[in-house]
């Protein structure tokens, strides 16, 4: 299917369109985790069972972003947007309408390869945009990976507490539909393609690979880390990993190709996606938590449900405000400082946190630091990693730096929920779990600015359309591609 469309539509509109779906799949990855004890206790589950939701939606994310990255590069990039939210929405509507877990879990898997739809949307922002808009436009596209994260958990509490989890699904499913007709009407197809052939063994490689370590990380919690059923699926997964690098390193029409991965610009810009991911995504969850637990804890501000979600409300407004000046932030600064000031303002806003947390105005003052921090690093790394690579290979470049992110978070996000679990008193947690995620967040935080360092100075703001920018040429050659 491609758009009915005869004549390029203006920029404006189709970023529009690409935020709208980009928003509703950021929105899914994060509402159902304050519903998860309500879901657990309507479905009448067990807590590993319900905990499925978030590790299937995480396994089929993984795989699904970068191979449908490269089929967008080889097929068309507005074709795979549109079945990519064809499928986003099925799985929605699944969800919407299951009274069981088998479903549900089911219906999370489907929704999880809806995480396409950024890389795709970075394809066709530099196919289509004119250079001078490509930095804004991937800016804010970035950016709402974190801001639909947050206000996912805000609207969470709202719908909980007068809807039925049912609501959680049917909301975010009038956006996809809407989102997947404006792409078929006015997103234009890309001009750019690549030639070839799915290589179906890497992809099965591949799939079992990071799936298979994702899923040793997820069960940490109830296995431990150096239990011999995470330490052996972790070990497999890593395997069949190397097993997909060696396959694809030989292959003349390779997946994923490895030349690339070992370009200087993209692997340390995927370094620090995974360290940022590492350090920040656990914040959505701890945030709301924090805030909820009873003042008897002695740290905690006995939040309602709602309440607690608005304590990530500066977070969500620094979020939008820097991704719609991101495009102004990586002309004047350049995106790789960009990287570096976002990671040094989330050091700050977590540094804090694990020395003054008494107050809810701290936890706001942390919440609208981080804020800032997500909205420059996110709309960076996005920035550095299309300047980085040919326009034919955006898809799986910017797909891949996804599925590192997201690697990132689930380890960031099983490490915090084990020092958590790890101090209880009462049945309550303490607030020394919470210090040693806020200085986990810090460390990982501080390596990926030192990831960022590494990051070629040569990467710049421009992004002519169709090709390299000028400023990455230079990086590129140097590592021998």
């Amino acid at each position: 299917m491609t758009s009915s469309a005869p004549d390029r539509t203006h920029p404006s509109l189709t970023l529009a369109v690409l935020s709208l779906g980009g928003m509703a799949y950021a929105m899914l990855s994060s509402m159902v985790v304050p519903a998860l004890p309500t879901m657990q206790h309507d479905l009448g589950t067990t807590e590993t069972g319900i905990t499925w939701l978030l590790t299937g939606y995480l396994l089929a994310a993984s795989v699904g972003t970068s191979i449908l990255g490269r089929l967008g590069d080889m097929y068309g990039k507005e074709r795979l947007l549109l079945w990519t939210l064809v499928i986003l929405a099925a799985g929605t509507l699944l969800a919407a309408v299951s009274s069981s877990l088998a479903l549900l879990i089911a219906a999370r898997f489907i929704q999880g390869a809806g995480g396409g739809i950024f890389p795709l949307a970075y394809g066709i922002v530099r196919d289509e945009f004119p250079a001078a808009k490509v930095a804004g436009g991937i800016g804010l596209l970035s950016a709402i990976l974190g801001v639909g994260g947050g206000l996912g958990i805000v609207l969470s509490g709202v719908i909980i507490e007068h809807l039925s989890y049912h609501w959680l699904f049917w909301i975010p499913l009038v956006a996809i539909l809407f989102a997947a007709l404006a792409t078929w009407r006015f997103v234009p197809e890309s001009p750019v393609r690549t030639p070839g052939r799915v290589n179906w063994l890497a992809a099965a490689l591949m799939t079992i690979g990071l799936s298979t370590v994702l899923l040793a990380i997820s069960q940490t919690t109830s296995w431990g880390w150096v239990s011999t059923k995470t330490v052996g699926l972790a070990l497999v997964g890593v395997l069949f990993s190397l097993a997909w690098i060696r396959v694809e390193a030989r292959s003349s029409e390779p997946l994923i190709d490895m030349a690339m991965m070992r370009v200087r610009g993209v692997w340390t810009t995927n370094a620090a996606a995974f360290l940022l991911g590492a350090g920040l995504y656990a914040s959505f969850v701890v945030f709301p938590q924090f805030a909820q637990l009873p003042k008897s804890t002695g740290f905690g501000f006995g939040a309602s449900v709602v309440a607690s979600g608005l304590y990530l409300l500066p977070a969500t407004i620094g979020m939008t405000v820097l991704g719609l000046k991101a495009g102004a932030i990586s002309a004047r600064f350049g995106s790789r400082t960009a990287l570096l000031a976002g990671t040094l303002f989330a050091v700050a806003s977590f540094t804090m946190l694990a020395v003054a947390h008494d107050h809810p105005y701290e936890l706001l003052i942390a919440a609208a630091l981080l804020g800032v921090g997500i909205g420059l690093a996110f709309a960076a790394l996005g920035n550095l990693i299309v300047q980085a690579v040919p326009a034919e290979q955006t898809g799986v470049a910017s797909g891949m730096n996804t599925v590192m992110r997201t690697l990132g978070g689930a380890l960031g996000g099983q490490l915090s929920a084990t020092f958590i679990a790890d101090h209880m008193a009462g049945g309550l947690p303490t607030v020394t779990g919470f210090t040693e995620t806020f200085l986990m967040a810090t460390g990982f935080l501080l390596l990926c600015f030192l990831a960022g360092l590494l990051v070629p100075k040569a990467l710049g703001s421009a992004i002519p359309k169709g090709g390299r920018s000028e400023a990455s040429a230079p990086a590129a050659e140097a590592a021998g591609v």
